[in-house]
């Protein structure tokens, strides 16, 4: 199902169930096992560092199917996102897939788009695209993680929004958009990422 936010604040597009239960499942499973580094910080300091004041997470490399599926499955989709955002997109970045544990959080940012980046990559970065694989939940679960909300904010307003994560929904919204991770308090969140430009 395809719908704006309930919150008109922010220009979210939310698709509960893009990917279902199981694959979720299959794609955490497949997480754990898979070969894990620290994430790069873009925009700071020499290109590939890592900044753990600023982004802590662990980037997975799943098999190189796991990757080609969720490929198509985002390009399968670019066509229905553009039209909620009235724009034209024509490419879809690599999805990197994601582990937070305890502690992990990425800082309040923005994906592109702006004049506070300057990469080549963020020239295509016009919406980006997160991917929840497990649930959230206020007290410890199996399965589940606590803490680590996506979260977006608008300073100028003095408004926040608290997404909450729901295994399979994809959140998609413009790259400008300033948003975080907040601190993971227990388990593991498991997302996919990916940008469209």
């Amino acid at each position: 199902m395809t719908r704006p936010t309930a919150d008109s604040s922010f220009d979210l597009l939310l698709v509960t169930s893009f990917l279902d239960a199981q694959t979720c499942r299959d794609l955490v499973c497949e997480m754990r096992r898979s070969p894990a580094a620290p994430a790069v910080t873009y925009g700071q300091g020499a290109p590939g560092s890592v900044n753990e004041l600023v982004r802590k997470v662990a980037r997975l490399t799943p098999s190189k199917e796991t990757v080609e599926h969720v490929t198509r499955r985002l390009i399968d989709y670019r066509q229905k996102v553009g039209k909620h955002f009235g724009i034209s997109l024509s490419s879809c970045e690599e999805p990197q897939f994601l582990r937070y544990r305890v502690g992990d959080f990425f800082v309040a940012h923005q994906d592109g788009n702006t004049g506070l980046m300057r990469l080549d990559t963020d020239r295509s970065r016009r919406i980006s695209i997160s991917i929840f694989l497990n649930r959230q939940s206020e007290t410890p679960e199996p399965d589940a993680h606590c803490g680590g909300s996506l979260v977006f904010s608008d300073w100028r307003a003095d408004r926040e929004l608290r997404l909450t994560s729901e295994a399979g929904t994809l959140v998609a919204f413009r790259s400008e958009t300033t948003h975080e991770v907040l601190p993971v308090t227990h388990g593991e969140r498991h997302v996919i990422v990916s940008w469209y430009g």
